[in-house]
């Protein structure tokens, strides 16, 4: 059960491993674009490719797509990056519901764990299988690896490698549960980052990406690089909307007033933070493409 790229590395891992995969269920297909064509998930055109059953429930709790996953008689269920599921289905199959989850349980629960990791700017992560329960992942943890996060990684960056990190994962828990090796572990016992202040990773929406430029440079850096590529941290230059997917931090602040605009027209355009600077270096005015720092400022005056 999936439906972003983040979750075609682990249903391919599971189908090249030879695990009979009796049926994949994504989200419907929904209208996308200019033309408003339907778009097909990247879960969904994985298992096209591969003969595999498709389910693409509009409602979890339809009477006849429970019918229809009843009568896969899977053994076990795996989630990477779906919705959240009734108990009706998650309870279905008799070795459980297993859920991948992009960080180290029990911190950074939620839909968006690896944007909040380094907003918060986190030096390591990882990934999480564990066994779905009622309360979104609080189930038992079955196993875990940690994911260093390099200064200047991106969420996409980031996204990349766990992504393949999981699904490896994701494997070694489906042979050791084959296997009867696998010990759950209970999320309120003691861990190795128990002893942390939890942090939560709620769904972050669009409109609520703008930079707020009184703050600090270091956290400014995080909260770009955190959103980059999407849903992207932005900020307005001349009246328009502009989304900023790379940039560079720079210390010192001749008392320029946050916000403030500092270029030569040429190569460099830096916002003033509350202690310094950020200079961007790939970004997108509204209307225009994806562009760095320099073919921008080309065509570009106030």
């Amino acid at each position: 059960m999936g439906t972003p790229e983040f979750a075609v590395a682990s249903l391919d891992k599971l189908f090249e491993a030879g695990y009979n995969i009796v049926g994949v269920v994504t989200a419907p297909d929904k209208p996308a674009g200019r033309g408003m064509k339907l778009s097909e998930s990247a879960v969904k055109k994985y298992a096209a490719e591969k003969n595999l059953r498709i389910l693409q429930p509009v409602k979890l709790k339809a009477p006849d797509f429970i019918e229809e996953l009843s009568s896969l008689k899977a053994d076990v269920q795996v989630v990477v990056a779906f919705r959240m599921l009734p108990e009706v289905v998650w309870n279905m199959p008799p070795m459980g519901t297993i859920n991948l989850h992009a960080s180290l349980l029990p911190q950074y629960r939620g839909a968006a764990p690896i944007n909040w990791a380094i907003i918060n700017g986190e030096k390591e992560t990882g990934v999480t299988t564990f066994k779905l329960q009622q309360e979104i992942d609080t189930g038992n943890i079955l196993l875990q690896e940690r994911i260093s996060i390099s200064p200047d990684e991106t969420a996409g960056t980031l996204h990349d490698r766990m992504m393949e990190t999981g699904a490896d994962l994701l494997l070694k828990t489906i042979q050791q549960l084959e296997a009867g090796t696998l010990k759950e572990i209970p999320q309120h016992s003691p861990s190795p980052i128990s002893n942390l202040p939890l942090h939560r990773a709620p769904k972050i929406f669009p409109p609520d990406c703008e930079i707020n430029w009184n703050q600090p440079t270091d956290k400014t850096y995080n909260w770009i690089r955190g959103l980059s590529p999407y849903p992207a941290a932005f900020t307005y230059l001349k009246g328009k909307k502009l989304k900023i997917f790379s940039a560079e931090k720079e210390p010192g602040n001749d008392k320029n007033k946050p916000g403030a605009i500092i270029t030569d027209y040429k190569s460099y355009l830096k916002f003033a933070t509350s202690d310094g600077y950020i200079e961007l270096r790939e970004i997108q005015l509204e209307g225009k493409k994806r562009m760095n720092i320099e073919d921008f400022l080309r065509g570009w005056r106030p």
